[in-house]
């Protein structure tokens, strides 16, 4: 029998770029054939029960509140990164030394069949984390995995802060990860904010675990459009074509 798993839902963001149609609501509440984004994000995670799943909320949580209700949730009063979501729902963590999954709210397109093989691949594997990589021909604007010479998993490099030939490598992080709860917490306590952003990121932890001789794998799959996020209004169309053709 497989033992427990929590997931956190990162879904605090705004949606600014979102906002040009004069519908002010947090990203994940934009709708895609009737849908809240978020729904279809939670209905795929292997965590059926949903006191095992927080939201990370934010910007007008009320609405996200109000449509999740089942659901645990913790808050991110200020926008800090994808790290400092996590770190607020710390609170959902204490006394707990299972796995917990990360993933985001705005990307309704990830199968379930994703999600199971990484969780897999991390228990098979014997991992303190491990990090969901996809291959696209998209252009998308994620962080690349950067591999050492026999293949095995070096750091996470975010793409504004690539070099050039960071940059050519085409294995993106899908921003959707597995950790030892207990582990993740305890790295995340070193994450710091000197980058192009000014903020925390998750995709630092893998690499302080790493250095602390704890074992970070990777899970590959060939996304394709699975790795789109909605981050403006043509990508919610586009996310909206995609369903709908996944229904034919």
């Amino acid at each position: 029998m497989m033992s427990e798993l929590r997931a956190i839902v990162l879904a605090a963001g705004k949606g600014t770029r979102l906002r040009t149609d004069g519908i002010d609501l947090p990203k994940v509440m934009r709708t895609a054939l009737s849908r809240p984004l978020l729904s279809y994000v939670l209905d795929a995670l292997p965590v059926k029960n949903e006191k095992g799943v927080v939201i990370v909320v934010g910007y007008k949580k009320e609405y996200v509140k109000e449509a999740f209700s089942k659901y645990p949730m913790a808050e991110q009063p200020e926008q800090l990164g994808t790290g400092h979501a996590v770190m607020c729902a710390s609170a959902f963590l204490k006394g707990y030394d299972g796995d917990v999954l990360i993933c985001n709210g705005d990307m309704p397109l990830v199968r379930p069949e994703s999600y199971i093989d990484l969780l897999e691949t991390h228990r098979r594997d014997g991992n303190d984390c491990t990090i969901l990589s996809g291959r696209s021909s998209l252009p998308l604007p994620y962080g690349h995995v950067i591999r050492n010479a026999d293949g095995s998993f070096l750091r996470i490099v975010e793409d504004k802060d690539c070099t050039p030939e960071e940059a050519r490598v085409q294995e993106l992080n899908s921003g959707i990860y597995i950790f030892n709860a207990e582990k993740m917490l305890s790295a995340l306590s070193e994450v710091g904010h000197d980058n192009a952003q000014g903020e925390y990121y998750i995709t630092d932890v893998p690499d302080i675990m790493l250095r602390r001789g704890e074992r970070v794998g990777v899970c590959v799959r060939d996304m394709g459009d699975e790795l789109i996020g909605v981050n403006t209004p043509e990508q919610l169309r586009q996310v909206e074509d995609i369903l709908r053709s996944r229904m034919d």
